[in-house]
């Protein structure tokens, strides 16, 4: 090859490093001097030659990516498209002998043992594949050597490679084939590649389809903030609506909107919700349909919310929803479960912007009072089935939706303006009725009293209406029929008779008195003509009655669904008022005449509400609560399960709310005995007496029914500890192990909100204080003890131990406190070292050894001197003297330079191994005293004591340690006199002169 044509690669390829250069001149320069040239082959090997330069550097240089793009640019102008005349195939096939070439040289490169190299070969095959035209065509063959080249790269050790490989079989990929190599290679980079940014790469490039689509979804819920966007990004720009599942759809708006991210939120309210109402023509009641909002109101309302942001007018938020006649009102026969939604959402959207809303709002609902007459028509048309009609669906679904509806306009009530006394008095009266009518179903119960008492601004007012409301449902007024007695009706009839005879009498003398003129007579017997007639008259009414009497009378009812309707307006009631306020007489009453006696009725929704009554008032009174938590803790261990899981939450309020102080001289039903069960919290008074404490028995209760088979008591109980634990009021080390095992447990893997609360509570229990992370430290032996003597048979032996100990390990950090501490001299990782180096000492053979050194390694251990470093450096070196591992022995040596300082590290270690020579050989040099056994050091425990002679662990060691000394265990091994230091120091300094002086004569 000509020198002229050297100098113009190199040169091109130092121009192409700059970025201001123009590739596209340098691209047709350089290919203008290749197509002149006959024999190719030398410019093929300078231009290989000059490539490799850039190929051997991993970073991303600037200099580096240009001459990549160039390179690329270069291959690609070769390419020819298909459209071509049928004359111009061989100077194709002469123009495609150079991106050949590239392609053969990269492909077998591919194996190279650099990862630099590896990762530019990648890159490149990425960017050449990349910068081809859509029709373009690549031979068969190599096509194949590419697709294969790539498979194996997407496996590699470095992210980068993976990354890069993955990308460039964007356009290898059939998602039409089920059984393609590059989709299995995707979803298997999915699900299993510890690095986000690959799994990022490849949901940038995987095409959505049947197999693809359910992984793509899964990524929504990645742990990683960045592939969680990118995965709703993905599902917004190439993936139909239709294609998701109705759960799909609710699930990515309910996860993406509430997600802990700000950015994954934003994704979805810009990208996804406007790329589904493009979709569907901008139609948001469609969207809803799409979304069935019957089962998930909370989400939809979420939505809409995100939807109602993006406005930026509100002739927007008008537009495309609900069409309101001219009384402000969507007619009753036009009310659906979408508009209806969309009518509440708006409406609360608007309240909130509070001022700003106002004249919006009054062009949205109507005046309280026509709201009003409004609600009551239509709850009063809402269909009350009999049992024979329950079982028809349709009817049944027909029902549900009307409940739904009413469920919403008894929300718009929230967004009325009751502050027109005219207006809220017909409110409330209006609420009042419906209460009482017997067609308004249960599920709306709870609602309307909420709205009521909100209305309502007097708490007494408020009670004494909502018990007469009790009163007149639970004691509705009847007509009673009673016969009438015939002699009175006979009597009635002749004193009829007598008066109007009386009356003719009265006329006849009062023409006589008018005759004569007499006409003061005259009045007086007009005036008593009056009085016969009025009582002529009442007697012929009851002598015309019936023979029956009608009168009303209230008479109690004691039906389930009455009694529900009637709990129902009791708990509310509670929950609404404030439990500063205390019980007042009238809700004793209820207590006693409704609540009480429920407990035992044979229905059990309505003693879980009784149940869940009981518990509401309890709150508002300490001397209620002692009265009656006798009975809750009866039932949190004999009823059914959702019963006993209400009693639960009630003792779990009460013990959050009062204390464990609440307990005490409190007659505990007797709980089956347990061998391990958890300590009384270090804040209660220390009562070890011969019979269990309340408090001890409770705590025993709640950790036996960690262990229940019925999943959600064992939820509950896991969430009520997690809480009594946050607050402060327990403080257990072996109930907090009870949970992190709990969490890790395989058999709990599918209870996702037991997972996901123990999750949030570790990290925010451990980053609350000091005192809690000295709880996490106690209880990590007792974990890790569990897991490693867990049979075969036990779910736990499945558990990764090293993973538990690096939870530990995290959730003890001092920097991960929110509020970190004056600095302190021991840290909690300093206390967790020194249990864990007894815990090796205990027995340096097991097989936890390892794990246990690892999890030193990991410990952020003060080297500040003091008394807790100096035991740590003692418990170290007694650990390197017994433990024969290398893998324990190179990294207690390495904590133990750290402790020392990296000034004497070295030194350091040549004196430990003088020191361990010179015990084996110098033994003599030892002082007799310092030979005795010496105290436990702090937190180690004993293993064996003087009084059953059971010897150390030393004395089962193999026979070639025997001329070691046998220690008992209690006592740590001896620590050398200053003069055995000396000496070992000396020692090891005539071993390294003459060391030196050896080699300097062999020199």
């Amino acid at each position: 090859m000509p020198g002229d044509a050297d100098l113009q690669i190199e040169e091109a390829f130092r121009r192409a490093q700059k970025a201001h250069n123009n590739k596209a001149k340098l691209v047709a320069s350089l290919k203008n001097g290749y197509n002149k040239l006959e024999d190719k082959t030398q410019f093929h090997e300078e231009f290989i030659r000059c490539l490799k330069y850039a190929m051997i550097i991993y970073t991303r240089e600037p200099a580096v990516e240009n001459v990549i793009d160039f390179v690329t640019k270069f291959a690609a102008s070769f390419e020819i498209p298909v459209n071509e005349e049928a004359e111009e195939e061989e100077e194709e096939e002469e123009d495609n002998e150079f991106l050949n070439f590239l392609f053969n040289f990269l492909l077998e490169s591919h194996g190279a043992n650099s990862h630099a190299v590896r990762f530019r070969v990648c890159q490149l095959v990425n960017k050449l594949l990349g910068s081809l035209s859509e029709n373009a065509q690549i031979d068969d063959d190599l096509c194949d050597r590419i697709h294969e080249a790539m498979l194996v790269r997407v496996t590699d050790k470095y992210p980068n490679v993976r990354i890069q490989a993955a990308l460039a079989m964007a356009r290898l990929q059939d998602p039409t084939n089920s059984d393609c190599p590059t989709i299995k290679a995707y979803v298997l980079l999915l699900e299993n590649d510890s690095n986000p940014e690959v799994r990022r790469a490849v949901l940038s490039c995987i095409a959505p389809s049947a197999v693809t689509l359910p992984k793509i979804y899964k990524r929504t819920r990645d742990v990683k903030e960045k592939v969680r966007k990118l995965a709703y990004e993905v599902l917004a720009e190439k993936v139909h609506i239709r294609a998701l599942s109705i759960a799909q759809r609710v699930s990515l708006l309910h996860e993406g909107l509430s997600d802990s991210s700000d950015s994954v939120k934003e994704v979805v309210r810009a990208h996804l919700l406007p790329a589904w109402l493009r979709l569907l023509q901008g139609d948001v009641l469609q969207l809803l349909h799409r979304l069935d909002v019957e089962n998930c109101a909370d989400t939809a309302v979420t939505a809409l919310h995100a939807i109602f942001s993006m406005a930026t007018s509100p002739d927007d938020l008008m537009q495309n929803g609900v069409r309101l006649d001219e009384r402000k009102l969507i007619p009753v026969n036009s009310l659906t479960c979408e508009n209806v939604l969309y009518w509440r959402a708006l409406c609360e959207f608007v309240k909130s912007k509070g001022n700003e809303g106002e004249e919006l709002l009054e062009q949205l609902l109507p005046e309280a009072a026509i709201y009003a007459e409004y609600l009551y028509s239509f709850l009063k048309s809402i269909t009350q089935l009999s049992e024979a009609q329950r079982t028809d669906m349709t009817q049944l679904e027909m029902v549900m939706t009307q409940e739904f509806v009413g469920q919403q306009l008894i929300l718009l009530v929230g967004c009325l303006d009751t502050s027109e006394e005219g207006g809220r008095k017909r409110m409330v009266a209006v609420l009042q009725e419906i209460l009482v009518m017997p067609n308004t179903p249960v599920s709306l119960i709870g609602l309307l009293v909420e709205k009521l008492v909100n209305i309502l601004r007097d708490d007494a007012q408020k009670i004494q209406m909502v018990a007469e409301i009790i009163s007149d449902v639970r004691e509705p007024i009847f007509p009673i029929s009673e016969p009438v007695d015939e002699n009175e009706k006979r009597r009635k009839q002749v004193r009829l008779a007598e008066v109007r005879v009386q009356i003719m009498e009265a006329k006849q003398t009062l023409e006589d008195c008018i005759s004569c003129q007499d006409f003061s007579r005259a009045a007086e017997l007009k005036d008593s003509i009056s009085q016969l007639e009025e009582l002529k008259n009442q007697l012929t009414l009851e002598v015309s009655q019936p023979a029956e009497n009608v009168k009303e009378q209230r008479i109690e009812k004691s039906d389930p669904e009455t009694l529900l309707k009637c709990l129902t307006m009791c708990a509310e009631l509670f929950k609404q008022m404030s439990i500063k306020r205390g019980v007042c007489p009238t809700m004793i009453a209820l207590i006693e005449s409704l609540i009480l006696p429920s407990v035992s009725n044979p229905n059990p929704a309505v003693r879980n509400m009784a149940v869940i009554c009981l518990g509401t008032a309890a709150l508002h009174s300490k001397d209620l609560a002692n009265t009656h938590l006798v009975l809750l803790l009866q039932i949190t261990q004999l009823d059914e399960p959702k019963i006993r899981i209400s009693a639960l939450r009630s003792l779990i309020d009460q013990l959050l709310l009062n204390g464990l102080d609440i307990l005490q001289d409190k007659p505990v039903p007797p709980t089956s005995q347990t061998p391990d069960s958890p300590d009384i919290s270090d804040r209660q008074p220390e009562k070890q007496a011969e019979e269990e404490s309340p408090v001890q028995s409770i705590l025993k209760m709640l950790s036996e029914f960690l262990d229940s088979e019925v999943c959600e008591l064992r939820t509950e109980t896991a969430e009520g500890l997690a809480k009594l634990m946050y607050c402060g009021r327990i403080l257990s080390p072996k109930l907090l192990s009870r949970l992190v095992l709990l969490w890790y447990n395989p058999v709990t893997e599918d209870d996702q909100r037991l997972r996901h609360c123990l999750g949030v509570f570790l990290q925010l229990y451990a980053r609350a204080s000091r005192a809690n992370q000295e709880c996490v430290e106690e209880s990590f032996l007792p974990t890790m003890r569990t897991l490693f003597n867990a049979p075969v048979t036990s779910p736990l032996s499945e558990v990764d131990a090293s993973n538990v100990a690096e939870l530990f390990v995290e959730l003890t950090r001092p920097s991960a406190l929110v509020q970190p501490a004056v600095v302190q001299a021991v840290s909690v990782h300093d206390s967790l070292a020194l249990r864990v180096c007894n815990e090796i000492l205990r027995d340096v053979s097991a097989p936890e050894v390892r794990l246990y050194c690892k999890t030193l390694s990991w410990l952020e251990i003060n080297t500040e001197p003091g008394p807790a470093n100096n035991e740590l450096q003692l418990l170290l070196k007694d650990i390197l003297q017994e433990v024969k591992d290398k893998y324990c022995t190179r990294v207690i040596e390495k904590l133990c330079n750290q402790l020392i300082g990296d000034h004497g590290s070295k030194s350091a270690s040549n004196q430990d191994t003088a020191l361990l020579n010179l015990d084996e050989n110098n033994g003599e040099l030892m002082n007799k005293d310092e030979t005795k056994p010496k105290r436990a050091k702090r937190g180690q425990k004993k293993a064996a004591t003087a009084k059953n002679g059971k010897k150390s662990y030393k004395a089962d060691m193999s026979s070639d340690e025997s001329d070691e000394e046998n220690i008992p265990e209690e006592a740590p091994s001896v620590r050398p006199s200053r003069r055995a230091k000396i000496a070992a120091l000396d020692k090891t300094k005539q071993d390294l002169t003459a060391l030196i002086n050896q080699e300097a004569n062999g020199s």
